[in-house]
C-alpha cells in the first residue's frame, strides 16, 4: 500500500453541484466537434422495429428521446448504405442507397430530421477503402479487361505469377489476393474477399468518392467516420515485402505498412479540398497504423486534411504477443495503461486533437475487457471506467449499451457467432491443427460480436429489442440489466452516466485543460490532474476490487468533491474497490 497524502475534511460531503464556469470567452480554438460527446449505435442491434430481429431507422428514430436524455451530443452510426452483409454493412454495394434490413431513404430522412430536432448531430460511417464485391463498380470491373471501371479495383495480371503477398485480415489462408477466373487475374483485398480494394489511385474514382460525400453532406449529414483510410493509398508496384523488412521497418506490424502508402495524404487533402471544407462537419480517421509520429500528418489543422482519429495502442494492451486476441491471463498493466493514454495525451498538447474510447464494435464490451464483471463488481467498475472516459482531454466515443454496463455475452459455441472475424479464424486455426478451445476460450474476452449483442431496453423478451428472433443471442442477464429498471435506479450505471456527461459539458475544463499525471507507477490507481485559466480538478480511478490508495501530492481536506461512484467519498484517502472521485481544488 502507498503512502497517501489525500486528506478529506470529514465535513466534506460528496455533493454533486456544480458552480465551476466555463470561462469560455478565455478558451481558444474552440470546436464543436471538440466538445462533443460521441456515442455509437451499431443499428443491427440498437432497436428493431419490424419484428424481424434486425435492428431498423424506425427503432433509431422510436429510442430518440432516450439517446437525447443522456446528454450526448454526436450519434456514430455504422454503416446503414446498401449491402449483402458480408461484414455486417462494411461490404458497401450501393453508396446512396439504404440496406433493406434497416428501412428506407424517407426513413433515413425522417431519423435525420427528428436528431437536428433534438439538437443531435449525425456522423456516417465512409467505408472507401474498399467496397463489396457487388457493388456494380465491381461488377463492371471483373467483366473484362478493358471495361472502363476496370482501373475502379487492383488487378494483378496471372500471366504474372503470384502477386506478392499482401495480408487479408478476415482469409482463412490469410491472403489479400483472390484468382478471378473471368479475367484470369487476382483482385486485391485487405479484408474478405467480399470486400475488394478501391483504387484510389484512380482520380475517376476519387470523384465518385467525394461526390457521394457531398450528396450525405448536402442532405445534412454533420460529419463521417472513416473506416481504416489510412489504407486507401497503394504502392501499385506492389513491390516484394517480407516479414523482415515489416520488423525492420513497421515495427512488425503490417498495419503500419499498409498506412503509409504514397498519396495518402495527397488524397486526404483532395477530400478535405471537395468535400470536407464545404461544410461545417466532423471527420475522424479509424487511425489503423497509424503511430505518434505520424498522428499529426493526419489532423494538424494547417494541414488541411481530417479533424482526427482514433488511435489503437490503447485497447490493444494485454493481449499475448502470436496469439489471435488471446488475453495475458495476468491481465493488462495500469502502469502501462496508464502510459499509454499520457503519451497520446501529449501528442496532441499543442497542435491537432485527439479521442478517446475503450469500446466499440470492434472490441469486446468495455467493463468485460477492462474493469470486472463479476456481478458485485460490474456497475462500480463500469462507472469508474465511464469516469476515465469522461475526465480526459480527447473527444470521447462511447459505445451504445455501455451506459448500462452491458458486458460479454461469452458464447461456448463457434456456431453461436456471426462475425466474419471469428468465424474464419476458427477455421484457419482448424485447418493449422491448433487448439480451439483455447480460441474460444479466448473470444470470450475478445470477439467483435460480444458488443454486437442486442441492445438491452426491459425485461421482458428479448429485452425488448425485438418481437422476433434477434439476429444475435441476447446477453442472458438482460432481466436485470436494461434500461428500463436503471432508469428508476439514482445509482445505476445509466444515470451515473447522464452525470458524467452533464458535468462534462459544463465543466470545458475537462475538454481543453491540461492533463498531467501523478503516481505514475501506482500499478492500482490511476490519478490525474486538469487545469485551465486558474482552476484545477483532481480525478483519482482505483482499478482493482481491493481497497487502494495514490501519493497525489495535493492536499484536498477544502476540495469539492464533485462526483463519486460511491455514496461517500474517499475517507483518509482510502479509495473503495473501483472508487472513482472527481475533486474541484
Amino acid at each position: 500500500m502507498i503512502a497517501i497524502t489525500l486528506l478529506i475534511s470529514s465535513c466534506q460531503s460528496p455533493t454533486k453541484d456544480n458552480n465551476m464556469k466555463n470561462d469560455s470567452a478565455d478558451i481558444p480554438g474552440r470546436k464543436w466537434w471538440k466538445e462533443a460527446v460521441v456515442y455509437q449505435i451499431y443499428p443491427r442491434s440498437f432497436k428493431d422495429a419490424k419484428g424481424d430481429g434486425v435492428g431498423d431507422l424506425k427503432g433509431i428514430i422510436s429510442k430518440l428521446d432516450y439517446i437525447k436524455s443522456l446528454g450526448v451530443s454526436v450519434i456514430w452510426l455504422n454503416p446503414i448504405f446498401s449491402s449483402p452483409n458480408a461484414d455486417n454493412g462494411y461490404d458497401i454495394s450501393d453508396y446512396r442507397g439504404i440496406m433493406k434490413d434497416f428501412g428506407t431513404m424517407e426513413d433515413f430522412d425522417a431519423m435525420l430530421k427528428g436528431m437536428h430536432e433534438r439538437g443531435l448531430k449525425l456522423v456516417l460511417d465512409l467505408v472507401a477503402n474498399h467496397s463489396s464485391d457487388e457493388h456494380e463498380w465491381f461488377r463492371q470491373s471483373r467483366s473484362s479487361g478493358t471495361n472502363p471501371y476496370r482501373d475502379y479495383y487492383h488487378w494483378w495480371p496471372a500471366e504474372k505469377g503470384k502477386p506478392p503477398f499482401r495480408p487479408g485480415s478476415f482469409e482463412v489462408d490469410g491472403s489479400g489476393w483472390r484468382f478471378d477466373a473471368a479475367t484470369n487475374a487476382y483482385y486485391l483485398h485487405y479484408f474478405s474477399f467480399r470486400q475488394p480494394d478501391l483504387n484510389w489511385e484512380n482520380p475517376k474514382l476519387r470523384k465518385e468518392i467525394f461526390d457521394m460525400m457531398n450528396f450525405w453532406f448536402d442532405k445534412g449529414v454533420d460529419g463521417f467516420r472513416m473506416d481504416v483510410i489510412p489504407f486507401i493509398a497503394k504502392d501499385t508496384t506492389f513491390p516484394v515485402i517480407t516479414q523482415k523488412d515489416i520488423d525492420e521497418k513497421y515495427n512488425g506490424g503490417w498495419d503500419q505498412y499498409l498506412a503509409s502508402g504514397p498519396h495518402l495524404h495527397d488524397y486526404l487533402k483532395e477530400m478535405n479540398k471537395e468535400a470536407l471544407s464545404k461544410h461545417d462537419v466532423m471527420s475522424v480517421a479509424e487511425g489503423a497504423g497509424v503511430t505518434a509520429a505520424t498522428a499529426h500528418n493526419f489532423v494538424d489543422e494547417d494541414r488541411n486534411e481530417l479533424n482526427m482519429l482514433y488511435h489503437f495502442e490503447g485497447v490493444s494492451l494485454g493481449y499475448l504477443p502470436g496469439k489471435f486476441k488471446e488475453m495475458d491471463p495476468k491481465g493488462y498493466s495500469l502502469v502501462e495503461f496508464k502510459k499509454i493514454y499520457s503519451k497520446w495525451d501529449s501528442v496532441f498538447e499543442e497542435k491537432g486533437w485527439g479521442t478517446i474510447y475503450l469500446g466499440n464494435h470492434d472490441q469486446p464490451r468495455m467493463v468485460t475487457r477492462w474493469g470486472n464483471d463479476a456481478p458485485e463488481w460490474r456497475a462500480l467498475s463500469s462507472k469508474m471506467l465511464t469516469t476515465f472516459l469522461l475526465t480526459m482531454r480527447a473527444t470521447p466515443y462511447y459505445f451504445g449499451g455501455d451506459e448500462l454496463g452491458m458486458n460479454n455475452i461469452k458464447f461456448d459455441k463457434i456456431d453461436d457467432y456471426r462475425d466474419i472475424e471469428s468465424i474464419n479464424m476458427y477455421k484457419q486455426i482448424k485447418n493449422k491443427g491448433g487448439d480451439l478451445n483455447e480460441f474460444l476460450n479466448a473470444q470470450k474476452i475478445s470477439a467483435r460480436d460480444n458488443s454486437r449483442t442486442p441492445f438491452q431496453w426491459d425485461s421482458s423478451a428479448n429485452a425488448g429489442f425485438t418481437t422476433g428472433t434477434p439476429w444475435l443471442k441476447v446477453n442472458p442477464n438482460y432481466k436485470t440489466v436494461n434500461v428500463a429498471a436503471q432508469e428508476t435506479d439514482a445509482n445505476s450505471c445509466l444515470n451515473y452516466f447522464r452525470k458524467m456527461v452533464k458535468l462534462r459539458k459544463e465543466n470545458l475544463i475537462l475538454v481543453y485543460g491540461k492533463y498531467a499525471l501523478l503516481d505514475r507507477e501506482n500499478p492500482n490507481v490511476y490519478a490525474y490532474t486538469r487545469e485551465l485559466n486558474g482552476k484545477k480538478l483532481l480525478v483519482i480511478l482505483n482499478f482493482t476490487n481491493n481497497p487502494a490508495s495514490a501519493n497525489t501530492g495535493i492536499d484536498v481536506s477544502k476540495a469539492k468533491v464533485l462526483i463519486d461512484n460511491y455514496a461517500d467519498a474517499p475517507v483518509n484517502g482510502q479509495l473503495k474497490p473501483y472508487e472513482a472521485v472527481v475533486y474541484e481544488l
